[in-house]
């Protein structure tokens, strides 16, 4: 205090609205942002999500729509989901790595369209696949077995290359899988092709609303793969040991109740960390602002400056178009 008077007022710099946008520590840009996608195969009209409010099971055509308003708003990239009938899945999940099946011929669709403006980018996981809805191929106790399930995502990852992703995003959890993709990839010659690791995905309930996105027949849960939710550290070690693996990106998923991981591998890691904006998370912002109790658009950009402000250099998120076109029409992007 200098008489009376505080000698220091941080609230100088909040005083206007050009004073905040120009000393803000935290930004978006809409090439950090990334939108999920869902493409299913047996349909001719988009299919709302009713747990998601304004997204869609899209078609092939409207697909491709989608991914263009992407690229013309300068998204980074898209990643795709497959959502195959239930007539295709199996117990192996078949339909993962037939070149005709829906996420591959989607994703040979989307890098037509775009693949030279935005970054294309696919599941590499069996839960839509199969018959069981586990994001790998059972043993006879019931248990997913590991090391039989590496085979899938190595033939996986060869398909999903060939139909022209750029980026794979490995969702399994299986140990030892970002090497065994990384491997398969470079045999065929795809070493261009970049692993994104989702290296710390918990066993999380926000993942509720998504089950219907991707049509999911799981019983039970994921508890022996995924992480649990008590466990920091354990994170952490799955983090580095995808980078050790080769991993070229990582990725913390959810995003909102996991911010303290996104710090932590963002600081540990030599690769860029990304965090998956997940489908719960986006429901309950839609579903409070639709009853009046938050501001959405506040909230909307709150939480996204949240996880870049906690170290994710990317944003997968359900908004990603939305927050873009924001940005563009605030001169912020």
């Amino acid at each position: 205090m200098t008489g009376s008077f505080p000698a220091v007022r941080p609230r100088r710099l909040r005083s206007t609205p050009a004073l905040r946008r120009l000393v803000a520590e935290t930004r978006i840009d809409p090439a950090q942002l990334i939108l999920p996608l869902f493409v299913r195969d047996d349909v001719v009209d988009p299919v709302p999500i009713t747990s998601m409010p304004g997204v869609v099971q899209h078609t092939v055509d409207t697909l491709k729509a989608a991914v263009n308003e992407a690229a013309d708003l300068g998204v980074g990239g898209v990643m795709l989901f497959g959502v195959p009938s239930d007539e295709v899945k199996d117990g192996v999940g078949s339909a993962a790595t037939d070149p005709e099946g829906v996420l591959n011929a989607a994703t040979r669709a989307v890098a037509a369209e775009v693949g030279d403006a935005i970054v294309v980018q696919t599941d590499l996981c069996l839960d839509e696949f199969t018959d069981h809805g586990h994001c790998g191929v059972l043993a006879p106790d019931g248990s997913v077995d590991n090391d039989a399930t590496l085979g899938r995502y190595r033939d996986m990852a060869v398909e999903q290359a060939r139909a022209g992703s750029q980026l794979l995003g490995l969702s399994g959890m299986m140990d030892g899988q970002v090497a065994a993709v990384r491997a398969a990839l470079d045999n065929e010659g795809f070493q261009d092709v970049a692993i994104l690791a989702y290296a710390a995905k918990y066993a999380s309930a926000f993942y509720g609303p998504f089950r219907e996105a991707v049509g999911s027949t799981l019983k039970g849960d994921r508890k022996t793969y995924q992480l649990d939710p008590a466990n920091r550290r354990e994170g952490l070690r799955e983090a580095l040991l995808d980078v050790d693996e080769g991993a070229d990106v990582v990725m913390v998923k959810p995003a909102m109740s996991y911010l303290d991981l996104v710090a932590d591998v963002s600081a540990a890691v030599p690769v860029p960390t990304w965090a998956y904006q997940v489908s719960g998370e986006y429901a309950m912002i839609e579903a409070a602002a639709a009853n009046g109790w938050i501001d959405r658009d506040r909230a909307i950009l709150e939480s996204v400056l949240g996880i870049r402000r906690a170290g994710a250099e990317a944003v997968l998120t359900y908004w990603a178009v939305e927050l873009a076109e924001r940005l563009r029409k605030e001169g912020r992007a």
